[in-house]
């Protein structure tokens, strides 16, 4: 009989890559803020002026942990939002350049529906590896036209690190401001800089939902694509979460100290799935960079089994992971991401680590993997 996941031990959550445990500084701010930051930041008695107060000190919190100016950073309801403002804005302000935006083959969801959106875009591939093809970048940005480029700075589906410092510099060299989606890297890894526009989430790195992070560096055109809105600054479509963003400032700081620590023991932990899962899971394909990557993130692909019964049985068993495209898991479709790699994109699992994940508990997964593997097979007659 099949263990389930009581009879196994408590349940472990391995999908920080789509929304980490709330960090302990993020729930001690919050639970402060929501007695304290509740007002309209923008009125003047003395409930506003301290929501104001509380809204400036999380602002220059944060401008100081990505090393920008107060004024370039606005917080946003969400990771999509500051993505789409960031793209939609991006081109809207530089209309006059041209109409056509570059980006990679990888990209997160939420640029791909805005490319679609813009309805003129240029889709640059990588390799196996997930690596972008930067001959191809090079050329694309330089193609006549072009208003803007969006690049993710590490593969939200193989955690490949992307180079983003050379590829700003082909930016810069063209004269082609670049959006950075630093989502799954912010928190984790230094986003090398270059970048003229940069957005974030939250919620991946240990705060509360409904908080994301647009940045605009001075002297980069922005025109907001949505009515009513300032012109010429971005801002959040109604009120802003304050104590959302109090608890995302708090926490960011909290992670970045830490960040030294946990990259050192999350990439040996996810190192151990890679080597574990290549020995216990025939037919198995590890994908992404094995060394220029997130150290949080591992994916593999398992021949002859589907992606949805795989994801199944590892919550039966207790084990909360991620199988097909992370932004489209909802839907079951093969990872674009892994198919413009040109890797296995079905029966794959993406594995994501967090501060609270130990060491048993990455045992405990390897443990039970090659039998939950092996029965889907059997039962699919393989």
């Amino acid at each position: 009989m099949e263990n389930t996941a009581e009879q196994a031990g408590a349940p472990v959550y391995l999908d920080a890559a789509s929304a980490a445990p709330l960090h302990p500084v993020a729930r001690q701010a919050l639970l402060a803020a929501l007695d304290d930051g509740w007002a309209d930041p923008d009125r003047l008695y003395a409930a506003g002026r301290r929501a104001q107060q509380l809204r400036d000190a999380a602002t220059a919190t944060v401008a100081q942990c990505l090393g920008v100016r107060p004024d370039e950073l606005t917080f946003l309801p969400s990771g999509t939002a500051a993505v789409h403002a960031a793209v939609l804005g991006g081109l809207a302000g530089r209309a006059r350049a041209g109409k056509t935006l570059v980006h990679s083959a990888i990209e997160h969801s939420a640029v791909l529906h805005a490319a679609a959106r813009h309805g003129d875009a240029r889709e640059v591939g990588v390799d196996r590896l997930g690596r972008l093809d930067l001959d191809a970048w090079d050329a694309g940005v330089r193609q006549p036209g072009t208003a803007l480029a969006s690049l993710i700075s590490a593969s939200h589906e193989a955690g490949t690190l992307q180079p983003v410092a050379a590829a700003a510099q082909m930016c810069a060299d063209a004269g082609v401001p670049l959006h950075v989606d630093a989502a799954q890297s912010l928190g984790r890894s230094a986003v090398p800089p270059g970048w003229s526009l940069l957005s974030a989430s939250a919620r991946k790195w240990g705060g509360p939902a409904g908080v994301g992070l647009l940045v605009v560096r001075k002297g980069t055109r922005w025109l907001s694509p949505y009515p009513g809105d300032d012109l010429h600054r971005p801002g959040p479509q109604g009120p802003l979460n304050l104590p959302g963003v109090i608890a995302a400032a708090a926490s960011l700081r909290a992670v970045l100290g830490e960040a030294q620590a946990e990259e050192k023991r999350l990439f040996r932990e996810t190192e151990k799935i890679r080597e574990r899962v290549k020995e216990t899971v025939p037919d198995v394909e590890i994908v992404g960079d094995p060394v220029g990557r997130l150290p949080h993130l591992v994916t593999f692909s398992c021949l002859y089994v589907d992606g949805e019964a795989l994801l199944h049985a590892l919550d039966r068993q207790g084990f909360a992971v991620s199988s097909g495209s992370s932004c489209t898991a909802s839907t079951l479709r093969p990872s674009h991401v892994l198919e413009a790699m040109g890797v296995l994109s079905h029966g794959n699992v993406r594995v994501s680590l967090h501060r609270g994940t130990t060491s048993t508990d990455v045992d405990r997964f390897l443990a039970v993997l090659p039998g939950v593997v092996a029965r889907i097979r059997q039962e699919a007659g393989m």
